[in-house]
């Protein structure tokens, strides 16, 4: 089975106005051609409609960093919607990201509750898990990774997950330097699935594994080459243009 590979750029909160502009159309020259890898760039919200706009005529998708729990409207003041995210164009949500886990308090069942809210406004949750330094020192890697992923399945059933992307992020590889091996990415990755293989074979066959950890031009082809990595969920690389595209052509290339 072989599934086309995704790499989306999570911006995080960087850009202003003027360089994300810049940044875009340098992004949409790098990438040009490369018809064998599905892009998408995640923006902070500011720049969603920007951005969107564009994208329009390309083949890239937009996709925020987070969503909001609460479906519809309401008086959740600096919370944004699904259904307003979707209205944007997005094709994508981040939830779960680790700096949301550490720094905003999302535990598992808020997690959990904003993939089902993605999903119910129609956009596609990429579902980030991983363990911290920790917790992978002490051996409870897989443990972590089952907690994680067993809310979301609790919340939304197997059969959600088909419509998902599921992203394994090391914490300990985050923003340091530090990457896992392709050895240690494709073991996390194959636990992945076979966690989901318990409860549809076929459903986790066919779910897309993206890696994110310090993803550069000179590991992206290594760790694409595993055979249970669909591809990269990229930071700081992201922001380069130029390096960004070096680990698109890597993902076009192992399409």
């Amino acid at each position: 089975m072989s599934r086309r590979k995704l790499v989306a750029g999570n911006w995080k909160m960087h850009g202003t106005a003027a360089n994300v502009t810049a940044l875009v159309q340098a992004v949409l020259e790098s990438v040009n051609g490369l018809d064998q890898v599905e892009i998408a760039i995640c923006p902070p919200y500011p720049f969603l409609a920007q951005v969107g706009q564009q994208l329009v005529g390309s083949s890239l998708l937009l996709g925020a960093q987070d969503v909001c729990e609460k479906p519809g409207q309401g008086a959740f003041t600096g919370e944004v919607s699904g259904q307003m995210l979707a209205e944007l164009d997005c094709r994508f949500a981040i939830v779960g990201h680790s700096e949301r886990r550490q720094f905003f308090d999302d535990s598992d069942s808020r997690v959990a509750a904003k993939f089902v809210a993605a999903q119910t406004a129609g956009l596609v949750p990429i579902l980030c898990v991983g363990e911290t330094l920790q917790e992978r020192e002490a051996g409870k890697t897989e443990a972590v990774l089952a907690r994680q992923l067993s809310a979301v399945l609790s919340a939304s059933g197997i059969k959600a997950v088909a419509d998902a992307v599921v992203a394994y992020e090391p914490v300990w590889a985050i923003g340091t330097g530090r990457t896992a091996t392709p050895e240690q990415a494709q073991a996390a990755h194959a636990f992945l699935r076979q966690l989901l293989a318990a409860e549809d074979a076929i459903i986790a066959r066919d779910l897309r594994l993206l890696y994110g950890g310090s993803v550069k031009p000179d590991n992206a082809t290594t760790l694409f080459a595993c055979p249970d990595v669909d591809g990269g969920l990229i930071g700081g690389a992201s922001l380069d243009a130029s390096q960004f595209g070096a680990i698109c052509r890597a993902g076009h290339a192992a399409g």
